[in-house]
């Protein structure tokens, strides 16, 4: 059951299109603010979690969709963990960013939908993150050139990067992982 408010035709069809996509139920969310209380990053968010939500529920797609905060969320699920209504912001969130792509809204924090891609390619080639290679990788694109450069050769020297990618163990069943994950994209898109 969805949320019914007076609204118009093309607000109900994005808060259905958000549900669809997100797997939730957004009218279970009561504006508690638990989410926002315990998202790690809401001081960087131009609206808390809570209140991008609301902005669903009231059929707000601007406001949603060119949010910073869909795009500076980092899916850690504290704010799902705390729900106490079992609802999912991260995935709500995540849903919001898939819309936004798929309808070209750019992001106003260009480095992080960068640093997604590079994140997932990086697992898909690899099996896991080659830390040094998105690092390289992120700096070049984004323009960073030399924000590493210095914290770069201690990291190197004490162990914590390794130069060489890592060897991928389970290349098939990677390979299947991803190709299930498109397939589920393409479904609800």
């Amino acid at each position: 059951m969805s949320l019914q408010l007076p609204l118009a035709e093309s607000d109900i069809a994005f808060l259905h299109e958000v549900e669809r996509r997100s797997g939730q139920n957004l009218a279970r969310c009561y504006q508690c603010g638990k989410c926002s209380a315990g998202c790690p990053i809401a001081f960087e968010m131009d609206h808390p979690p809570h209140q991008v939500i609301r902005g669903v529920q009231m059929g707000m797609r601007d406001l949603a969709l060119s949010s910073r905060t869909i795009w500076l969320c980092a899916a850690c699920e504290t704010c799902s963990t705390r729900c106490p209504q079992d609802v999912d912001p991260a995935g709500i969130m995540d849903a919001l960013r898939r819309i936004a792509y798929a309808e070209g809204v750019r992001s106003p924090e260009q480095d992080v939908p960068l640093f997604h891609r590079l994140f997932l390619g990086s697992v898909r080639q690899f099996g896991r993150v080659f830390e040094v290679g998105l690092i390289a990788f992120y700096n070049l694109f984004s323009g960073h050139l030399t924000k590493d450069l210095v914290i770069a050769p201690k990291m190197l020297l004490k162990g914590k990067l390794s130069v060489l990618p890592p060897s991928m163990r389970h290349g098939k069943g990677m390979k299947e992982m991803f190709a299930r994950a498109e397939a589920l994209e393409a479904e609800l898109e």
